[in-house]
């Protein structure tokens, strides 16, 4: 196996692998805007310490949506880096 193949299966194992971290981190954030919804109306009629939890449950909610777009924007990349290996392959495929 040449190099470049070698490339090419080690990059899409890590878009894979990228794709899981994805699903993972938005099934999390579901869960966390949830939250963060539950402690915004305990926030409107309850105490300082509510208003502090819903205050934490934003800073996670924010938190968790940069991780999802960085993921996304990472993936992103390495899809168009296997693209690029994709047409650097095909064109040294010799012509039978």
């Amino acid at each position: 196996m040449r190099r470049l193949e070698r490339k090419l299966f080690a990059l899409t194992d890590e878009i894979a692998g990228l794709h899981e971290t994805l699903r993972q981190v938005e099934a999390e954030l579901q869960v966390l805007e949830h939250l963060q919804d539950d402690a915004v109306r305990d926030a409107a009629v309850g105490g300082p310490i509510d208003r502090e939890d819903a205050r934490d449950t934003t800073r996670d909610v924010e938190r968790f949506r940069r991780l999802v777009d960085d993921l996304r924007i990472r993936i992103a990349r390495l899809e168009a880096n296997r693209t690029d290996l994709l047409t650097r392959l095909d064109s040294k495929k010799p012509d039978i």
